[in-house]
């Protein structure tokens, strides 16, 4: 102990220059837009190198898992096709709106109040901040960073996640947030008070949002009802496992850009 008192005392301007030197960086990052941007693309970059190679080593313990996801996906899919084949050609025309662009998890969590998912596809794929993020079995996040081969997603376990929604039975318009509490669980808000949704009826997305394509799972209303004044709320169980997120597909709005000048033209008239 002795010694190391004595090497600490001899370093002493060694290691104040490194604490000075770290609070620079700190207030650089904090008060400079630039700098603070390409930090956290570094970052991103850094991180997610690290977690591919920690995520390539799960993924091998975890092939049961992934293929059984996938193979609930193949099923849904052609399920689908089975039900397109059936109609009119002059009924079905396919929806070219959205693409979907495949990727794997690379980090991920379920147990904070905020949560993320970070997946190895960037800008060089094609990849844009708030593209949605769905996993085979339904909604998982929003983009919200992204570097030029990874991007960091919110996931729907985060405060400041809202997703338009609608019940597949009647159609009403609710809301999906989450309270915090249990992974496996969210809330269905903004539900009319003479609107009893039934447990067991599934949740879509709405497509009222330029995020995420209708029609996509969310989930099942569980058994909780929360009565307010004029709108209820609801306990709504997540079709997506966030505990064993492997694959993932980030939807692309194709017409996203000629939606945006709609809006901003839309807000100038007001």
């Amino acid at each position: 102990m002795k010694y190391l008192f004595l090497f600490l005392k001899k370093q002493s301007f060694f290691f104040l220059f490194v604490f000075l030197e770290l609070i620079a960086f700190l207030l650089l990052a904090n008060h400079n837009n630039y700098q603070k941007t390409q930090i956290l693309n570094s970052t991103n970059v850094i991180t997610g190198s690290f977690n591919t190679v920690s995520s390539t080593i799960n993924d091998y313990f975890f092939l049961n898992e992934a293929n059984y996801q996938l193979s609930l996906e193949n099923a849904q899919l052609n399920n689908s096709r089975l039900s397109i084949s059936s109609l009119p050609d002059s009924i079905f025309k396919p929806d070219t709106l959205y693409t979907f662009i495949p990727a794997r998890v690379v980090s991920n969590t379920s147990r904070n109040r905020n949560n993320y998912i970070m997946i190895n596809k960037g800008r060089a794929d094609g990849v844009e901040k708030e593209m949605g993020l769905i996993s085979p079995l339904g909604v998982a996040g929003i983009v919200v960073e992204v570097s030029a081969h990874y991007a960091s997603a919110m996931s729907l376990l985060h405060k400041n996640t809202r997703i338009s929604a609608r019940l597949k039975n009647n159609g009403q318009m609710v809301n999906v947030s989450w309270d915090g509490n249990d992974y496996r669980k969210g809330l269905l808000e903004d539900i009319p008070t003479h609107i009893i949704p039934h447990i067991g009826d599934t949740v879509i997305t709405s497509g009222f949002s330029f995020v995420f394509p209708e029609n996509i799972m969310i989930g099942t209303v569980g058994e909780k009802l929360i009565k307010g004044g004029s709108l209820n709320k609801a306990e709504l169980i997540f079709s997506t496992d966030f505990n064993s997120l492997f694959y993932v597909y980030v939807t692309k709005n194709n017409a996203s850009a000629e939606l945006d000048s709609l809006d901003m033209r839309n807000d100038t008239d007001e």
